[in-house]
């Protein structure tokens, strides 16, 4: 059986297949075909706005995100939506939550946004700051995993061995280095937080039900949504779903729900496949698949894959690196 039924087979509706939506992120937008931004990013914002029967203020990080939506003299966005820096959006919705709350409108949700760039790199003090003092903010990170509006340059997001404009791979070098990088969710996990969740457009009904739990918790909240880009990933841009789905079976981006430190429940991968279905379709990671390489290297994620598998108690067998 899949982990991800098609249409509303057998589940709840997602809110994305109602035609009342609100659809906070509307047509006309600069998103490049197949982005996964652009519709992981109307999904949560949906899902936020239909939970608090439209009460919510969003704060947008610098970032491919706010370029495609927000090109002057146009907005492509349908709720209250603010524009900050690349580094200091956490900082900017704190203050927005503390002056809503000296006017006795707390009921208003204050949601940040930003891709990993902005989030994982460019803007982590400001994070860790809001993640500090429990802000009563939800962050979302959408998690394309490189700086796609730039140029496909490495982030703190980016996964071992891959391609970008920064990590050129040659006879000697393999890609992205498999020691460096970061793992936010739990970074953020570390700081003691109320929430946070990992999440994938692979499985909008997970996606939808974490970011309506999250919205209605007061404190620091923080959900990863895995976004790929046809652009910078490089396949054809009708397979974004199905690229989103691989990255969760092969055991490389699991999701998952922490509360307090404390991992609570996570998803369980029912049918399991190696890594290298994942990374097959790929063209950042086309290099490891060559006549020279040594077959170490996706072993090298198979690893990965298999650690998370443990850690996050997926519950399935463990494949050979």
């Amino acid at each position: 059986m899949s982990n991800f039924p098609l249409g509303n087979i057998g589940g709840t509706p997602t809110v994305q297949s109602d035609f009342a939506r609100p659809n906070s992120l509307t047509g006309g937008h600069r998103g490049c075909q197949g982005c996964g931004e652009a519709l992981g990013a109307r999904c949560a914002i949906d899902a936020a706005h239909q939970t608090t029967g439209g009460k919510i203020l969003v704060v947008n990080a610098t970032g491919c995100l706010e370029v495609f939506s927000c090109c002057f003299p146009e907005n492509s966005w349908s709720v209250p939506w603010l524009h900050s820096l690349f580094g200091n959006a956490p900082a900017v919705a704190t203050g927005v939550a503390a002056a809503l709350r000296s006017r006795g409108q707390d009921s208003i949700r204050v949601i940040a946004q930003g891709g990993d760039g902005a989030t994982y790199d460019i803007g982590m003090g400001c994070l860790s700051g809001m993640f500090d003092r429990n802000d009563d903010v939800l962050y979302i990170c959408y998690d394309n995993q490189a700086y796609m509006n730039t140029g496909v340059q490495r982030s703190g997001a980016t996964p071992p061995l891959a391609r970008t404009a920064t990590t050129l791979p040659n006879k000697s070098y393999l890609g992205s280095d498999p020691q460096t990088g970061k793992n936010l969710p739990e970074i953020a996990m570390a700081h003691g937080i109320p929430y946070v969740a990992t999440a994938s457009i692979g499985n909008i009904r997970d996606l939808e039900q974490k970011v309506s739990r999250a919205i209605n918790i007061r404190g620091s909240r923080y959900i990863q949504i895995h976004v790929p880009c046809p652009l910078g990933w490089g396949y054809p841009t009708a397979e974004t779903i199905r690229i989103a789905r691989l990255a969760v079976q092969c055991g490389l981006y699991p999701l998952f729900e922490g509360e307090y430190g404390k991992l609570v429940g996570s998803t369980p991968v029912e049918e399991p496949i190696p890594v290298e279905s994942y990374l097959r379709p790929q063209r950042r990671f086309a290099h490891l698949f060559g006549k020279n390489v040594s077959a170490n290297a996706v072993g090298v994620l198979q690893n990965i894959a298999n650690g998370n598998m443990e850690k996050y108690r997926l519950n399935w067998e463990i494949l050979d690196a």
